[in-house]
Order: structure tokens, then sequence, then C-alpha cells
């Protein structure tokens, strides 16, 4: 993944982002500190949101954030042992790294969203509502109903056109049942 962000932008955040927030865990402080003077590794570093499901992510939060302190993901491997993630980025510095923060108001945050990219890993449908599934479901169905009844439909004329009684009965029935089944689950 290519970064937009230039480093330069992200030690400026980092450096803001240190000076008005107190971190939960003091690690978490040396991690950015580390990151904020070590430019290779800044280069592969991407801040996101919903980190939890990038490959290799490090999710930190504030005070002023309900959110668990420091959580570190590597594949499926979940842990909150900040020592253990240092000592990752140290030996993995040519992996991306994801990193969410978490802190008040975080998506009012003028300065977090110059450096926040897209999530490459997060499922496509992870936004969607129970409610855009149901509106989903419906104009599938919908879909299908017409693209079967205008098939019926071509049916019925071809045997119309040939005059083929028996067909034309077959398909009408068809077309009768599709609508009623659609009618019902309307």
């Amino acid at each position: 993944m290519e970064t937009s962000v230039q480093i330069e932008d992200k030690k400026v955040f980092i450096e803001w982002f240190l000076s008005n927030y107190q971190l939960k865990k003091r690690e978490s402080v040396w991690i950015l500190n580390y990151l904020l003077n070590h430019e290779e590794l800044l280069k592969q570093v991407h801040f996101v949101l919903e980190a939890r499901f990038c490959p290799r992510a490090m999710i930190i939060s504030t005070h002023c954030s309900n959110e668990i302190a420091f959580r570190f993901y590597k594949k499926h491997i979940v842990t909150t042992d900040a020592d253990k993630s240092f000592h990752d980025i140290r030996l993995h510095s040519k992996e991306p790294m994801y990193i969410q923060l978490n802190f008040k108001n975080v998506k009012q945050c003028i300065p977090y969203m110059k450096v926040l990219e897209d999530n490459p890993f997060i499922p496509d449908d992870y936004f969607l509502t129970g409610n855009d599934k149901k509106l989903v479901e419906r104009w599938l169905d919908y879909s299908i109903y017409e693209y079967k009844k205008s098939d019926l439909l071509q049916k019925i004329n071809h045997a119309l056109d040939v005059k083929d009684q028996q067909s034309f009965q077959h398909w009408t029935e068809q077309l009768k049942e599709l609508e009623a089944i659609y009618q019902k689950h309307k």
C-alpha cells in the first residue's frame, strides 16, 4: 500500500497528539516516540479506523477514551502486551503497520483526519445496517422477480406467435405462480 500521507505530516501529527493527549499506557508513548524518530518505520505506518481488521495493527487509547488502553494485532494473534508489539515493530520494519487512535471527539479532529487513510481490510458489508441489508434483499428479490417475469412473458409471446396452446398455458401458469409467490413475500 502506497502512502498518500507524507512522513513529515505523520511526524507533525504524532508530536501534536503526544503533546495534547495523555495515553492510558506509558509504553504507547514510547512506541509513538520511537516511530517519530525512525523515518523508515514511519513510512510503513498508516493511521486508520477499525484497525482490528488489519493483518498487523495497533490500537492506542487516551485517558479520555472508554476504549481498551492498548491492543496489538498480528494476523490472528491479539495481545495487550506493548513490549511484544515494540519488539515486532523493530524486527519487521518493512511491513505495514496500521494504527488506530482512540480519543475524545476523534471523528471531529482535523489533525487526525489529515493523516487518516482508508482501511483496505474493512469487510465490504461492515458499514451496512440491518435495515440496509433488508433493503438490498428486497431490491434483489424484486430484480429476480422482474427478470423471471420478463423471461416468462417472452415465452408466452413466443407461444402465441407459433400458436402453441399447450406452451402458452404452461408459461401462463408459471407466470401466475411467480406473481403469487412475489405478492406473498412482498
